[in-house]
């Protein structure tokens, strides 16, 4: 009946589920932007250690996103968490130190070569886009991204960082 087709549609199918892992420098916002996506305060941010995983949820799907934290004594055990990721999201700091940009330029392109990482999509995130000395489109996209590899160049909607995505 009419009513049936209506009302009784049951429950939405499940959205797909995909794991995600999030890598970066301590300090780049990888916290402060998976806080957001979930709609949580980001005011009391502290820096992950070891790794939090979050559900970010999406209208089409579910990303559970691993974060592991960014510090030096971290950064050694990332390449333990990489297994069954199936797309990666690296988060730098735009404005940080031409020293700082570096490290995260060697771990982005570490990363990149990783055999469980190397033919993943990636998200790259030129976060802190608001702060005075962030470097613009050209200035990341030619620092960081000194790869043959295909990639794309966009802009958040925040306007708070630059999209970068691997295909």
């Amino acid at each position: 009946s009419c009513f049936k087709t209506l009302c009784c549609k049951g429950p939405p199918p499940p959205r797909p589920e995909y794991d995600v892992v999030c890598i970066g420098l301590t300090g780049s916002g990888k916290t402060s932007l998976l806080s957001r996506l979930c709609n949580e305060a980001t005011d009391n941010i502290i820096p992950t250690t070891g790794f939090s995983i979050k559900a970010v949820p999406f209208q089409n799907a579910i990303l559970n996103v691993k974060e592991l934290g960014g510090a030096d004594s971290i950064k050694k055990y990332w390449s333990r968490y990489y297994q069954g990721s199936q797309g990666v999201v690296f988060v730098l700091d735009s404005a940080s130190s031409e020293e700082d940009l570096e490290v995260a330029r060697t771990e982005l392109h570490l990363a990149l070569q990783h055999p469980q990482l190397c033919t993943l999509p990636f998200l790259i995130l030129a976060n802190h886009q608001d702060k005075p000395a962030a470097r613009s489109v050209q200035e990341v996209t030619q620092y960081s991204l000194n790869t043959s590899l295909p990639y794309s160049v966009s802009h958040s909607v925040a306007k708070k960082f630059l999209v970068v995505l691997f295909v």
